[in-house]
């Protein structure tokens, strides 16, 4: 897919910085891509970003996360990571969770990281450039 001309190129999203007891945050790889980024997935027509991120969490990882668990940590904008020429838009919320979560849907790989040390990884752009620098400016915070 990508952008046509007059078309709006934005995709709406709904992303969780999802962390574990260490901290580290949880990414995933769709299948047939190379770049990791936040659990999440597109808003519906109609849908609110939070519903959304709790039906794609279920989805994806087959995690069950109740409406007041998430906090929401800001809105980015990237460049898509799979669809040449379009935009994402995401509404970024933080999650803390101890249980297990297993690749589900068009999930085929998960990776817990430290947000710090990503070598080797291919990241999508809202990842790269604004949830890790946001998880370790929140990080720092807590520090002090």
């Amino acid at each position: 897919m990508s952008a046509k001309a007059g078309v709006p190129s934005t995709i709406r999203i709904a992303a969780a910085l999802l962390c574990n007891e260490h901290d580290h945050t949880l990414l995933v790889r769709k299948r047939g891509t190379t770049a990791f980024m936040q659990p999440g997935g597109k808003i519906e027509r109609d849908e609110e970003p939070l519903a959304a991120l709790v039906r794609e969490l279920q989805e994806e990882l087959g995690l069950v996360v109740h409406p007041s668990e998430p906090v929401h940590i800001g809105r980015f904008t990237a460049p898509a990571a799979n669809e040449p020429g379009w935009t994402v838009e995401a509404e970024v919320f933080r999650i803390d969770i101890a249980e297990e979560v297993k690749p589900a849907a068009e999930i085929e790989e998960i990776a817990w990281i430290e947000p710090s040390s990503t070598i080797g990884l291919s990241l999508a752009p809202l990842t790269r450039n604004h949830v890790l620098p946001l998880h370790m400016a929140l990080r720092n915070r807590r520090d002090l």
